[in-house]
């Protein structure tokens, strides 16, 4: 269309108007095309209707409006092969090859081995999750990571606390140490030690004992995240621990090449790197006056592990407090020569948990956050998976626990899940297996009615949603789908007889049914979600 107007460069965007007597579909094309075609929208505008007139058997009509918006309303058997192809492509349906196999990293949640997963670090396991699911779901080739920070001040705490709490578990006065850590599941841990060394584990030099504690902490609070991880249905490819960047060399590697550029300079007994130069505000150190690294080292040799790796694009889910430290890292990764657009960042802000309309502060065991798991065992992990997506990861979000948990329509995955359920229930109460469901045997050109209309073009938005929520890496949008979607079924499904109604049109309605619990099954796996048969 457009290369016939002498533009075969301009990409063709078709949306849905919020008004349905625009239309079922429109374009701006004709404003895009009017300044480089020196000519005016709304001839622009007649001469892309010219072209494409007629349609026969896609498209009714189509009409100019306002200042050259093309609005299109499609035929009945265009709405017919839409759910032909639902039901022909099942669980293919919205998924698509447009990543073209390119490989992304995603690496997300990446908590300190200090502690249980607090629900911050819930959030941002559901939002990297589910843009990996995305970004699979539209053909990229993507490794899902976690990041172990198994090194620096907070692990010595953390083995100090450790300590401690033996010292403490054989009757010994001992002081946590400022910045460290008094949850119980150190108590915990502590009495564990006891148990499997012995009560002289508590008499060794304290070198010893720390160390001990050191990796013991480390491992079990490592085996208790994947524990959490796993029971909220999010798994890795990948475990890159940051003791790895000192073992094989990987910090003096990088910090030879930042010299080798000559992006490194010394000040004041520090080394610093000219991050200025790349967009930063300023420059940061590297090496502190005392020959010790500071933390943007290791992050540095990380990210530029993953670019030997060979990833095209690296996406990191981070939390709030991280948000200005995004500019630095843009400015080391592009002083080593990264692509543009290589490195990406997701932003996830804070959760406040609210119960009976009161803030719930910490669980018993923490002692200071609300744990993902005592989260989730509450809820279950759909209401919490679900609930986490329902925003941007960037907008602060209210965890309404009275809601995930009511049995009602009130409650958005419940009224999701239902919708699905009711379909699945038209089938079992026909005694007819969904799978057998053939639109070849039906005349679709029945499903005339308003509502079902509305509810065919709603199932053909689907691919559309998937693809722009997977671009823009924006899950939530599927969620504002799945809630329109429901929306439709549950409306059509109260207002229209499938079961009983004449045979041609029950044929038809079944066939409309299948593929609507299709695309909601495929909405909700896409977000880690189940699609339950029975509520």
């Amino acid at each position: 269309m457009a290369a016939g107007l002498g533009q075969p460069d301009v990409e063709i965007q078709l949306e849905r108007p919020r008004d349905s007597s625009h239309g079922d579909l429109a374009t701006n094309l004709a404003l895009q095309l009017a300044r480089p075609l020196r000519r005016k929208p709304r001839d622009v505008a007649e001469s892309i209707v010219a072209q494409l007139a007629p349609l026969p058997g896609l498209v009714d009509r189509m009409e100019i409006a306002g200042p050259g918006f093309i609005n299109f309303w499609l035929a009945g058997t265009a709405l017919a092969i839409v759910l032909a192809r639902i039901v022909e492509e099942g669980e293919r349906y919205g998924r698509s090859d447009t990543g073209k196999g390119r490989r992304v990293n995603v690496e997300f949640v990446s908590a300190n081995p200090t502690g249980p997963l607090h629900v911050g670090h819930g959030r941002g396991a559901a939002l990297g999750d589910a843009i990996a699911s995305l970004l699979e779901a539209t053909g990229h080739e993507v490794s899902r990571e976690f990041y172990v920070n198994d090194a620096g001040l907070q692990i010595e705490r953390l083995a100090l606390s450790v300590w401690a709490r033996v010292q403490q578990a054989t009757g010994r006065d001992a002081e946590i140490p400022e910045g460290g850590y008094h949850g119980a599941y150190l108590e915990e841990l502590a009495r564990r030690l006891l148990a499997e060394e012995g009560a002289g584990f508590a008499d060794l030099p304290a070198d010893e004992g720390i160390s001990r504690c050191r990796d013991v902490a480390v491992l079990t609070q490592r085996e208790e995240q994947d524990q959490d991880l796993v029971d909220f249905g999010v798994r890795f490819e990948v475990v890159f621990p940051e003791s790895r960047l000192y073992r094989t060399g990987a910090l003096q590697d990088t910090l030879a090449e930042l010299e080798r550029r000559k992006l490194v300079y010394e000040r004041d007994g520090a080394l610093w790197l000219q991050t200025s130069a790349f967009g930063d505000t300023k420059d940061r150190v590297l090496r502190k006056g005392d020959g010790s690294y500071t933390y943007f080292l290791p992050d540095i040799a990380y990210h530029r592990d993953k670019l030997t790796r060979g990833f095209d694009l690296a996406i990191d889910v981070w939390g709030a407090d991280h948000h200005g430290y995004v500019p630095r890292m843009h400015a080391a990764l592009t002083a080593l020569g990264a692509p543009d657009g290589f490195f990406h960042t997701v932003i996830v802000q804070l959760v406040k948990i609210m119960r009976q309309g009161s803030e719930v502060r910490f669980s018993k065991r923490s002692g200071e956050f609300v744990t993902l798991r005592d989260l989730y065992d509450e809820t279950g992990v759909d209401a919490a998976r679900y609930f986490f997506l329902m925003r941007r990861g960037d907008a602060q979000f209210v965890f309404d626990i009275d809601l995930a948990t009511k049995q009602s329509e009130e409650n958005p995955v419940y009224y999701v899940q239902y919708a699905h359920t009711r379909m699945v229930g038209i089938f079992r109460v026909a005694g007819v297996d969904p799978e057998s469901v053939d639109p070849d045997g039906a005349d679709l050109s029945l499903l005339a009615e308003p509502g079902e209309q509305e509810l065919i073009k709603r199932l053909a938005e689907y691919p559309g949603v998937v693809a722009n929520a997977a671009e823009l890496l924006e899950p939530h949008r599927v969620v504002v789908y799945l809630e329109d979607l429901a929306r439709s079924v549950n409306a059509w499904y109260h207002h229209h007889r499938v079961l009983g109604a004449e045979p041609p049109l029950e044929r038809a309605r079944l066939v409309l049914a299948r593929a609507s619990q299709i695309v909601l099954a495929n909405g909700l796996n896409l977000l880690g979600v189940t699609a339950p048969e029975r509520m």
